[in-house]
């Protein structure tokens, strides 16, 4: 109850849509960037219509893509079937994945899959090696490449600054999705990552965790040690323009209660730190 009403009490307080020179505010934040779901929060349910139910009842309109509601063979009419039943809902599939990736086949499949769906976002993890492929694949599809990071939890990519070391050097178009929970729990702190490697910041993960080390397990967001206020403030700074998706994993078989009670928090955090 406590979750419910404080998304209700957010929402009534939230500000008139203000016009910015040059810059269009995202109606669901005022803000450049805008707020989304991760597919893979709803995982367990492994239902789009559950899926689109929950972010309904949230007001959330952007979605990244996971395999689970579309898979990676649907035909172009299943494509558009898809998309005809986001839009009926009011949401837009603005990226899919995340997506592994071990062969350069796979990467083949992951970049035609995104062309055939409409995006021009693919959150990856691809194998070291691989990079070099993929800085190819980028150059010929223009289509922007986040890696996903994973905190301590899988050898590769465990956070920000791990990705950026390998990808600096390839084409600007291969960046990250800094998921600020395994930043953390990898003894990072997502503020500063955000600060010193925005420009190849193309998506973000937002969630909440207990701690600092691989320990840490993932909750509600305003529950655990994340300092959102300052991550809030950080996006403005920075001008990050993309989408900030709630990845909720707790109580993922019914995971209504929790995606309400942390959308509710991050919306109440843009809201009071508003200047």
């Amino acid at each position: 109850m406590f979750a419910l009403l404080s998304v209700f009490a957010v929402q009534a307080q939230q500000p008139e849509k203000q016009e910015r020179p040059g810059q269009q505010p995202a109606p669901e934040t005022g803000e450049k960037f805008k707020i989304g779901m991760a597919g893979y929060s709803f995982v367990k349910l492994n239902d789009l219509d559950k899926s689109l139910a929950t972010m309904q009842r949230v007001d959330v309109h952007y979605l990244c893509i996971k395999d689970f509601h579309l898979p990676f063979k649907s035909t172009d009419a299943e494509i558009a079937a898809f998309h005809a039943k986001l839009k009926e809902k009011g949401v837009t599939g603005y990226a899919v994945g995340p997506i592994y990736m071990k062969s350069e086949k796979e990467i083949d499949n992951a970049f035609e899959f995104a062309k055939r769906v409409g995006v021009k976002l693919i959150v990856g993890v691809p194998d070291y090696e691989l990079l070099p492929y993929v800085d190819k694949k980028v150059k010929e599809y223009d289509f922007n490449y986040a890696i996903h990071l994973h905190g301590p939890d899988i050898a590769t990519y465990p956070d920000a600054e791990d990705v950026w070391n390998h990808v600096k050097d390839l084409d600007p178009r291969i960046g990250m999705c800094l998921d600020i929970g395994h930043d953390t729990r990898n003894g990072k702190d997502p503020v500063a990552d955000l600060k010193k490697y925005h420009s190849r910041v193309f998506d973000i993960h937002i969630k909440d965790v207990t701690g600092t080390t691989k320990l840490g397990y993932s909750l509600e967001v305003g529950r655990g040690v994340i300092d959102f206020p300052a991550f809030v403030k950080m996006l403005r700074k920075v001008g990050y323009t993309g989408v900030c998706s709630l990845e909720h994993e707790k109580d993922m078989g019914d995971p209504f209660m929790g995606i309400a009670e942390s959308i509710g928090y991050f919306r109440g955090v843009i809201a009071t730190t508003k200047k």
